[in-house]
């Protein structure tokens, strides 16, 4: 019986040493699992301080997510932090590789600024719910009325509230090693809003984390901050130009910063 019990203490050691695959499959279980246990905490926080559904309980899941890098063996290094330093509301885009982003957004998530997201997220257990409770904004991507629609109603909610939102323009998960080409909600939103845009560019995760091939090691995730654009007296017509703008100043930084991340890393084994 105690060799029974003994046996799986020292395979388990023994596996996230010599098994890429197992330390893959754990670092993901553990990832989802704590992060619904945070989500779970989050819940009473939020209702407690804010009594239901508002965009200061950012400000706690925030604080309670941050931690999460370091069981993960990621960091982050940022620059450009100066142009986060913008009064009133704003429109923040981002590339969009995986669930991961999630750490480096509450890396540097400003005050009052929350996420337009995927309708389904709502139903993922206690994320969804205090996913909910912070304020984000769902939209059904199946149906472009509904989205339009959305988005009419959160540059409103932006200019009347005072806030910020971020966006992944390019509306799904993306781990090519590239830029997928951008949907136009979030420029939509920000030409509607009269509120300028703040690019972030994750670097590429791939010398770290491959889904397909089912690694995950520890790695370095570089966040770049870009100025603000400008959208002051643009109208719908502008939102192609705003689009492409936006995509080959995020494009560059993103095979920039990829590049000197994946120098910085080089190879890694467990």
């Amino acid at each position: 019986m105690d060799v029974l019990w003994i046996t799986p203490l020292l395979l388990f050691p023994l596996l996230l040493w010599t098994s890429g695959t197992f330390v893959f499959y754990f670092k993901k279980c553990f990832y989802v699992a704590w992060m619904m246990c945070l989500a779970l905490l989050a819940i009473p926080l939020c209702v407690l301080k804010s009594g239901g559904r508002d965009i200061e309980n950012m400000r706690i899941i925030r604080s309670l997510v941050r931690h999460v890098k370091y069981f993960l063996g990621l960091r982050f290094e940022v620059s450009g932090w100066e142009h986060l330093q913008t009064e009133g509301p704003y429109v923040i885009i981002s590339n969009h590789q995986s669930s991961l982003d999630v750490l480096g957004l509450m890396e540097i998530l400003p005050d009052r600024c929350t996420m337009i997201a995927k309708k389904e997220l709502i139903y993922a257990g206690t994320v969804g719910i205090v996913c909910w409770l912070g304020g984000i904004v769902f939209i059904n991507r199946k149906k472009t009325s509904d989205a339009k629609s959305v988005m009419a109603d959160a540059a409103k909610t932006m200019l009347d509230d005072q806030i910020r939102l971020w966006v992944f323009p390019e509306g799904t998960r993306n781990q090519k090693g590239d830029l997928l080409p951008f949907k136009k909600g979030a420029f939509h939103l920000a030409v509607q809003a009269q509120a300028p845009i703040i690019p972030i560019v994750f670097s590429s995760y791939r010398s770290f984390y491959l889904r397909k091939e089912k690694q995950f090691k520890s790695g370095t995730i570089r966040l770049k901050i870009l100025p603000k654009i400008e959208t002051k007296g643009m109208t719908t017509e502008d939102v192609t130009f705003l689009s492409d703008k936006s995509f080959n100043l995020m494009r560059s930084a993103f095979l920039d910063v990829s590049d000197s991340t994946t120098q910085s890393n080089g190879p890694s084994c467990h």
